[in-house]
Parts: structure tokens; sequence; C-alpha cells
């Protein structure tokens, strides 16, 4: 067994908060249900050509209360770990970040996958680039990732440019991976950072993603 695999993902600890310079990552708890449904409303029309599923969710508080209880459930579980991005300054909350292990048996490895998004209305500031970097450089020490992904549409510009500036390295396209709602066949990017490959420093003022 290599000293990396995590035997017991259960019992490995994770993190309460990470604190970058502008942002703050955390789990959601049951007091981020409004502030979590307001920011999707937002977004719908935004994250429907890339996220189909969660432009159609969180219609209600509801809604949005029984997912944050299943999240923090898989959370315990160590099956998948999403979390909000928070405005350290203003709390305003912005966005959503997810780490999960990559399948087929990602904590063997160990091995993990990041899938992100922000808020229309705070586009442009740098704010998921800072919270990528954050939350892959935790796993890279912390969990001692041997390969972090990032998956996205090959026509999601935005996400591919984030990838790009934190030191991901693209490895491919897949080509008609899946389909849109339309029928229409769509590419996949695939990007990967292994501990041979360096984290890209984040300037404060960057101005995208």
């Amino acid at each position: 067994m290599a000293d990396t695999q995590i035997r017991y993902p259960t019992l490995h600890p994770m993190f309460e908060e990470l604190r970058g310079a502008r942002v703050v990552l955390r789990p959601y708890t049951l007091a981020d249900a409004e502030e979590r449904h307001s920011a999707n409303a937002e977004s719908r029309d935004h994250l429907r050509p890339w996220e189909p599923e969660q432009a159609d969710a969180f219609q209600t508080l509801d809604e949005t209360r029984d997912w944050i209880v299943r999240v923090s459930a898989d959370w315990l579980l160590r099956k998948r770990f999403s979390m909000g991005i928070w405005h350290i300054q203003t709390h305003r909350y912005l966005g959503g970040i997810g780490l999960r292990p990559r399948e087929p048996d990602g904590w063997a490895i160990p091995a993990f996958s990041i899938g992100y998004w922000v808020r229309v209305s705070e586009q442009g500031h740098g704010y998921v680039t800072e919270a990528v970097r954050l939350l892959t450089a935790y796993v890279l020490t912390a969990l001692q990732a041997q390969r972090i992904e990032i998956v996205c549409d090959a026509r999601n510009t935005r996400s591919m440019a984030v990838a790009e500036r934190v030191g991901f390295v693209q490895e491919g396209r897949l080509r008609n991976a899946w389909r849109y709602a339309d029928g229409t066949l769509a590419d996949e990017m695939v990007y990967a950072l292994t501990p041979a490959d360096t984290l890209s420093p984040i300037d404060s003022d960057t101005t995208s993603g």
C-alpha cells in the first residue's frame, strides 16, 4: 500500500474552513439556505448551459435546506465535499466549490476532482481563481493528492481560464462526451495538477474568474 493511501476516509480529518486573502471556504449549514437559494435564483440563465440540473434546482427554501442536509451527510461519509465561497470582509455569499474523490477509487491514489461556480453579480473579480487555488493547495498537502482534476465544457472559456491561471495542465479534449438538452453533442476539456506541477501565484488584483 502506498504511504499516501487513505485507508479509512471517514476517519480522516477535514477542515472547518479555509481562509485566503479575500475568500473563505466552508461547508454549508442550514443557516446558509436563504443565501444559497438567492444566489442560484439570480444565476439560473448563466448556469443552464454548463450545469442544467443546478439551474433548475433550489426552487424553494425547503428544497435548498434538503440539499444542504444531504451534502452535509456526504461530507461526513467523505463521499463529496460541497462548500460555499464567502467574501472575508463583507460575508457575502459568492458561489460554490466542490471536491470529490475521483472515480472509481480516488481515496486509494489519492485523486480528486474540483468543480466551481460563481453567482452572476460577482463574476470578474477573481474570487473563484482564489478559491480553487486555496482548495488545491489544501488537497495537495493535507490529503497528499497525487492528482487533482478539473473537467469542464469545451465552450466554457471562463472555467478553463480559472484552471489555467491556477496552474492546471490541459491534458486533452473528450469529444462527444455528453449531450445538451437539445440533443447537441458536447466536448469536455480535461485539466489536471499533480505534485510535480507548480501552483501559480494568485494576484489579488485579478479581474476575471
